[in-house]
């Protein structure tokens, strides 16, 4: 059987055919045969990169994380007045509720795992800091933690929401928590 050296690529289409594996069936389907099926890659390729499902698991949804990080700072990452900042977290609101099926799903299951156990509650904790340390470059500590809940909170109900809200209420929910005290 081939080792992990003859395809560099091979430790990567497995942690992403994990997580197309997941956002399809579910945490629970996750197995080394079925991963290592989807991946294209023998099964002793599996337990040669990943000591375990944990591990496995660990890695695909911080990989996961990473992206969805990647997809907060795209959307900030130019915006400098107040106002330029509220449009791009309206904007990201709508990308991430509006964007692929599978991303939704692949937080729904990540925070299933975070709920009932620890290490997973430590990747979503190192997730949110990432998210509110980018909000926080154009707001306060208290309403970027607040903003980044309700940017969770708004993607999660439009998401979800046969009749989805619209743009105008995602801006006026978005301007009346950063609307400064007169």
């Amino acid at each position: 059987m081939a080792t992990g050296h003859a395809d560099p690529q091979r430790r990567e289409r497995i942690l992403a055919a994990t997580l197309d594996h997941i956002a399809d069936e579910g945490v629970a389907g996750v197995s080394h045969r079925r991963i290592a099926a989807r991946a294209g890659v023998p099964l002793g390729s599996m337990t040669y990169h990943f000591s375990g499902i944990d591990e496995l698991l660990r890695e695909a949804f911080t990989r996961f994380a990473d992206h969805i990080v990647a997809v907060f700072e795209h959307h900030l990452g130019g915006a400098e007045t107040p106002e330029q900042v509220r449009q791009a977290v309206t904007d990201l609101v709508h990308a991430l509720s509006e964007g692929p099926r599978r991303d939704l799903v692949l937080v729904h299951e990540l925070y299933t795992l975070a709920a009932r156990r620890p290490e997973y509650r430590e990747l979503t904790q190192a997730w949110m800091r990432r998210s509110r340390l980018l909000l926080e470059q154009h707001f306060d500590p208290v309403t970027a933690r607040q903003l980044d809940a309700l940017i969770e909170g708004l993607t999660l109900h439009r998401s979800l929401d046969g009749e989805p809200h619209s743009r105008e209420l995602t801006r006026l929910a978005v301007t009346r928590l950063t609307a400064v005290p007169s």
